[in-house]
């Protein structure tokens, strides 16, 4: 028999979605179960800092449990750099304190407050201050590939055509319409999250699973037996069919 996998969707400060999800994860497959969690920790939602509290806390206690790095979670780390770092992904005007992007509520979870006439280099400084160092270095040892004998785990999704060995982070963590956009196989079944759907979705080569807890929905929760997937509610099991 195939031991269970199971997944966690984006949580972007969502702790009582992290406590849910958990408790749906438990209730299947007992307290040791494996999970992965696919990214995207902090920002928009209210408690950033007790998202990563309770991931350290569960690494620190053996649990089996793989963090993966999501885009905002980077752009998190890249701001505690010595020199904050900006991710040239993004569009020109945006930046991590931009409104849309949610590091604005993930300063104000380490009781870190500013307004615009705040200069970034005294708001750097107190943020460094600020976030403790075991959290500087949980983020920076965020992973971007979990992989299985069937299943790919990463946060975005997969450049198509490039052997998964040869995935670009900058991919991992970004990519949406070239990947969204292929129908063929991939390597392996590829399990995402970073783009908001209404609720976690099978498309045959990739399932999504993020559905939205950064604004206020559910977090997307599965179990996954070979390729065989599962989402996980308050009644058990509910098969997720392409």
């Amino acid at each position: 028999m195939t031991n269970p996998i199971y997944a966690i969707g984006d949580l972007h400060g969502r702790v009582d979605e992290f406590d849910r999800a958990l408790s749906l994860i438990e209730r299947d497959g007992g307290p040791d179960a494996k999970i992965v969690f696919l990214g995207d920790y902090v920002d928009r939602g209210p408690d950033s800092r007790g998202v990563i509290d309770r991931l350290i806390a569960g690494r620190d206690a053996g649990r089996r449990w793989v963090t993966l790095l999501g885009n905002h979670d980077r752009m998190f780390s890249w701001f505690l750099e010595d020199v904050p770092r900006h991710d040239p992904h993004m569009l020109v005007g945006y930046h991590w304190l931009h409104e849309r992007l949610g590091g604005v509520e993930t300063l104000q979870s380490y009781d870190v407050f500013f307004d615009q006439q705040t200069r970034l280099e005294d708001l750097h400084a107190i943020a460094r201050g600020a976030v403790p160092v075991a959290h500087r270095m949980f983020l920076q040892g965020l992973v971007a590939m979990h992989q299985t004998p069937e299943i790919a785990f990463v946060h975005a999704g997969i450049r198509p055509g490039i052997p998964l060995s040869e995935q670009r982070e900058n991919d991992l963590v970004w990519i949406r319409q070239s990947f969204h956009n292929h129908r063929g196989p991939h390597p392996k079944l590829i399990v995402h999250g970073h783009t908001p759907v209404d609720q976690a979705t099978h498309y045959g080569n990739r399932i999504n699973l993020d559905s939205g807890a950064g604004y206020g929905r559910p977090v997307g929760v599965a179990v996954f037996e070979g390729r065989d997937c599962w989402l996980l509610t308050d009644k058990g099991r509910v098969a997720l069919l392409p």
